[in-house]
């Protein structure tokens, strides 16, 4: 509805309320085009007495007798096109380094939840004299109340959150401000997550079955989310963080680099299978594919991990940057009020 004055004509410059229109026929358009382009494809794929393409009938071919495995999709992935997958794996680590510069704070930092402390320090030392309002005071005390027991705040505000829901009134209409889900939450995550952490070693480490690093760590990340989700953060805390999860996708990295690079310097190809072939079903049955593959979950698993929990631990800074010199800068929270004060 348009804006009108007191005669009841419109004013002019003033916003318009208006639902807005939905495009019914490009709508209709893009669908008809996503449903002809996966109606092709679908009668594109080969049949069952369809001949094998060059690229399967090699792989068949090289699998058994020169890498000893029995499964052509690992050979595929960590032999043939090994070089492939080396780079589509450190395609990830850039992504995942690209996670963490974006949601890193400037606030310094031992884990992926907790900075907010550090951010609360630093305002304090850069406006003392600024006191938070009512709402700011209630927020920071629901913050308060979401950290560990070994917090230094949490212990201050004598606020901290109980381990489960169990001792909880049921249908009680205040928040559930538990770490912990439900009993029946945990007891199935409890049975749930030692399977499938086996599940993912195993779609690693047996080179007769389809699967490889890739999968496993995101095994791995499934595994980790789920304990984090069932008993909260204080339960992987000590694991999931910097120093730690770091460390270990570098060693990940650090171990597919030297894997392949010893090919070029004994065989004199890069990726190119340098160990000791053991017979077909056994866990060394692929040589360098298994090295490859075991190097590649540890570093997978622990990128997701970093991206994931990075994203989940992503705040604002609470102070503006002061080492840049620009007393007025607009981007950061704070920045505009010091201006305004200054005019």
């Amino acid at each position: 509805m348009t804006a009108t004055d007191e005669r009841g004509q419109p004013i002019r410059g003033e916003a318009v309320e208006a639902e807005p229109k939905h495009r019914i026929v490009v709508g209709l358009l893009l669908t008809a085009g996503t449903a002809v382009a996966l109606g092709a494809a679908l009668l594109d794929i080969p049949r069952a007495n369809a001949h094998l393409s060059e690229v399967a009938r090699y792989a068949l071919q090289v699998s058994l007798p020169s890498w000893n495995l029995t499964e052509p999709v690992n050979e595929v992935v960590y032999g043939t096109r090994g070089f492939d997958t080396f780079g589509e794996t450190f395609l990830l680590l850039a992504a995942v380094v690209s996670v963490v510069l974006l949601s890193r704070p400037r606030e310094p930092r031992t884990g992926y939840f907790g900075e907010d402390v550090a951010g609360k320090r630093e305002q304090s030392e850069v406006d003392p004299s600024e006191k938070p309002g009512a709402d700011e005071r209630e927020a920071r005390s629901a913050e308060s109340g979401e950290m560990d027991e070994d917090s230094p705040a949490a212990g201050r505000s004598g606020t901290q959150r109980p381990k489960t829901p169990d001792n909880e009134r049921v249908g009680g209409r205040g928040p559930e401000r538990a770490e912990a889900m439900a009993v029946v939450v945990r007891g199935g995550v409890r049975a749930a997550t030692p399977v499938l952490a086996v599940a993912g070693c195993y779609l690693v480490a047996w080179g007769y079955s389809p699967g490889g690093g890739f999968p496993g760590g995101a095994v791995v990340l499934g595994v980790v989310l789920l304990v984090y989700s069932a008993f909260g953060r204080g339960r992987i805390a000590r694991v999931i963080k910097p120093s730690v999860v770091e460390t270990a996708e570098m060693a990940g990295a650090a171990l597919i680099i030297l894997t392949e690079a010893l090919g070029l310097a004994l065989k004199g190809s890069f990726t190119a299978n340098w160990l000791p072939l053991t017979p077909p079903g056994t866990i060394r049955s692929g040589g360098v594919v298994q090295l490859f593959s075991a190097g590649e979950l540890v570093e997978v698993g622990t990128g997701l991990i970093i991206a994931v929990f990075a994203l989940l631990a992503m705040s604002h800074d609470w102070a503006r940057d002061t080492s840049s010199g620009e007393e007025g800068d607009e981007g950061d929270e704070g920045g505009g009020r010091e201006g305004g004060a200054k005019q």
